[in-house]
């Protein structure tokens, strides 16, 4: 009895080990729909069919990134896989105002114990650390599968309030409403860049988790389902897993970031709010002509 009660202890504490030591990484690539300039003509006559397809072409390739997220059963981090530019590639000011606006370029830290998330982020010139709890997703389960990589994945889904300072939520106008926001002064028309764009109060998220990996991590600010999150969907912006690697040697410290100054969600959106508003203002009155980079 003596043995097998010895036997018993043994085998918890290798499962308890093997949990606590239990690693994984996965590769997300995220692709964006790029928005449409067709609406930048009639106000900015100076931009060509030519120029605009060049402009949709850089956006395009702007918003295809690589993620890498490591996790363990309680917490994880997701960053981007960082890449130089081709030699002769240009764009870079365009792309730093890019992830500024849609607040990238950080380590975005979860812990799903205690329901909290820690993310670094740089925003015009100045770096902050928002800390805050992760939202609550009213996840949907449903009954539809589908394989990925290999794994078998089930679909659930959510609906979600938009988030106001991610450019990625923004939705070309429909012709209808252009015209109801036209604006006219001694009898022109006059078109911005901002005014053919708009942001849902809502978004519907659809995901794909596999229950063949037991935790309840995902890309983002993903969480909560019984399962890897391999796929997220909102329609415009679709995160998909390339790469699965459970328990390798090699181990990485998953940490929160402590760089930047400490500030909350709501904090944060309100400052990045307010400075979109202020360069909107300050690109009405650059009437005709393409429009500056954001952030100039």
């Amino acid at each position: 009895m003596k043995k097998i009660y010895y036997l018993l202890v043994l085998l918890a504490f290798c499962e308890v080990q093997a949990q606590k030591d239990f690693q994984g990484m996965a590769v997300y690539e995220s692709k964006t729909q790029a928005p449409k300039f067709d609406g930048m003509r009639p106000g900015n006559r100076d931009i060509t069919p030519e120029m605009q397809k060049t402009m949709e072409e850089r956006m395009k390739k702007m918003l295809e990134k690589t993620f890498i997220l490591n996790f363990d059963k309680s917490a994880s981090i997701y960053k981007e896989e960082e890449k130089l530019d081709a030699p002769g590639q240009q764009g870079g000011g365009m792309r730093i105002m890019m992830n500024s606006f849609m607040g990238g370029g950080g380590t975005f830290y979860k812990d799903v114990k205690s329901k909290s998330y820690t993310v670094d982020k740089e925003f015009m010139g100045k770096e902050f650390l928002v800390i805050d709890s992760l939202p609550k997703l009213n996840w949907k389960l449903e009954s539809e599968t589908k394989q990925i990589g290999g794994y078998n994945c089930y679909k659930a889904t959510v609906i979600k309030e938009a988030s106001k300072t991610d450019f990625r939520n923004f939705r070309p106008k429909s012709n209808d409403d252009k015209k109801d926001e036209v604006k006219k002064t001694s009898g022109e028309t006059k078109t911005n860049f901002e005014d053919n764009f708009e942001m849902p109060k809502e978004i519907l998220i659809t995901a794909w988790y596999t229950p063949e990996i037991p935790v309840n991590q995902g890309p983002e600010n993903y969480w909560g389902l019984p399962g890897l999150i391999l796929e997220i969907n909102d329609g415009r912006t679709t995160i998909l897993c390339s790469k699965v690697v459970l328990n390798a040697k090699d181990k990485v410290e998953i940490k929160p970031s402590k760089k930047g100054k400490v500030i909350s969600q709501k904090d944060y959106d309100e400052t990045v709010i307010k400075k979109m508003e202020e360069f909107r203002e300050m690109n009405r009155g650059r009437a005709g002509g393409p429009p500056p980079p954001m952030g100039r």
